[in-house]
């Protein structure tokens, strides 16, 4: 990806064709061995760090004039801070082995930097002229650094939503996960559609089932009709719109029996969106086996007096808690009583609601939200819009 970029963009181009030792990490553009002065008047090197705004592989107009530094303030040739870039002191993880001790600003109009070989080139002057006084001929403009392999990426393109916000180092707590989802009827289609745009290693898709007319009225996005003719099964049908964006979706159209429980091996966590019965009792057991958390979703609804209500309901199972799960947090048992969910009723509203409760917990068992709480059973009520939580840890 970082070489087709380069490639594509005139901007990006011109930097590399100049001298300049580029970079893309993550989704930061990165400009290595630029020359500055210290307090103690040394020549030393630090790194200009930019976010990349994109439109799929084509630059656009930087959004931000800010830079990011690692490395010490710049000073002028005689020891003198360089005041007038002073903008912050974040000393912020930016994510992809990258940090930031201080950033700049250095606007040159109303109208920002044009395009990014103004914007690095302008702060690359900026900070290693006084080097150059102290130490004649030395340049950013190195001339190394254009051969290197392209980083990996689950992605098909850069995710730019997260450095824009500077959360690049949160979001790389997920990027180890092996993610399973089982179950792709309402809510399991919308768990796959948040977790999709998480740099996890791998989603692997678990169901048997067609994907049919009422499935398109409950999942996400809108399949066409000539779509529907085919009868695609589910997981196919779904890893064809995500993988146009996520790498790592492997489809598994398949029942969960004793012997494709192996197809669980190597997860590191799993969403349960299934319908009650043996086949969740054998997954819950694999999955402890295992020593995986897991998260289990469901919801009950009732029809009376002509409106809709009832509770979504989001059950934790993690190595330090289980015992809840064998307590009646989670049905095993089949047959629905008045619950008219199980007929497949058409509420992708609450589906969404419930796949987002789930996730959000997820991301709090990794570090990425916070969790105070450590809940592990999590009942929303539609009537009041009630949320409670128990089962904490």
């Amino acid at each position: 990806m970082s070489r087709a970029l380069f490639s594509l963009n005139p901007d990006l181009a011109r930097l590399r064709s100049d001298g300049y030792f580029m970079r893309i990490q993550g989704s930061l553009l990165v400009m290595l061995e630029v020359p500055y002065v210290d307090a103690q008047r040394q020549v030393r090197f630090g790194t200009l760090v930019s976010n990349l705004d994109l439109a799929g592989d084509r630059t656009r107009k930087p959004e931000t004039h800010v830079m990011h530094w690692d490395g010490d303030f710049p000073c002028n040739a005689d020891g003198a801070p360089l005041q007038g870039i002073s903008h912050a002191a974040p000393n912020s993880d930016l994510g992809h082995g990258l940090k930031a001790r201080y950033s700049f600003s250095s606007k040159p109009s109303d109208l920002g930097y044009p395009n990014y070989y103004d914007k690095m080139s302008t702060y690359a002057t900026i900070v290693s002229g006084p080097a150059a006084v102290l130490q004649p001929g030395i340049s950013p403009r190195v001339f190394r650094g254009g051969d290197e392999d392209d980083e990996a990426s689950v992605f098909n393109y850069l995710d730019t939503a997260s450095s824009r916000v500077g959360i690049g180092a949160l979001t790389s707590k997920l990027e180890q996960e092996v993610v399973a989802i089982i179950g792709l009827g309402g809510t399991g289609g919308y768990i796959l559609d948040f977790v999709a745009k998480a740099p996890v290693k791998q989603i692997r898709l678990f169901d048997a089932d067609d994907f049919l007319s009422h499935n398109a009225f409950r999942a996400p996005g809108a399949p066409s009709l000539e779509e529907l003719r085919d009868a695609p099964k589910k997981v196919h049908h779904l890893k064809g719109i995500y993988e146009r964006m996520h790498r790592g979706i492997v489809a598994h159209p398949v029942e969960m029996k004793e012997e494709t429980l192996g197809l669980l091996d190597g997860v590191t966590f799993a969403f349960l969106s299934m319908d009650a019965g043996e086949e969740k009792r054998a997954v819950v057991a694999k999955l402890e086996a295992l020593d995986v958390s897991f998260i289990d979703v469901g919801m009950g609804l009732e029809l009376t007096n002509g409106s809709l209500g009832g509770i979504l309901r989001v059950t934790t199972s993690t190595p330090a808690k289980r015992d809840h799960v064998h307590q009646g947090r989670i049905s095993f048992a089949g047959g629905g009583g008045r619950d008219v969910y199980a007929s497949n009723i058409q509420v992708a509203d609450l589906n969404a609601l419930n796949a987002c409760l789930a996730v959000v917990k997820w991301k709090k068992l990794r570090g990425f939200y916070r969790d105070l709480e450590l809940e592990h059973q999590t009942t929303y009520t539609t009537d009041g819009g009630m949320l409670l939580n128990g089962d904490q840890s």
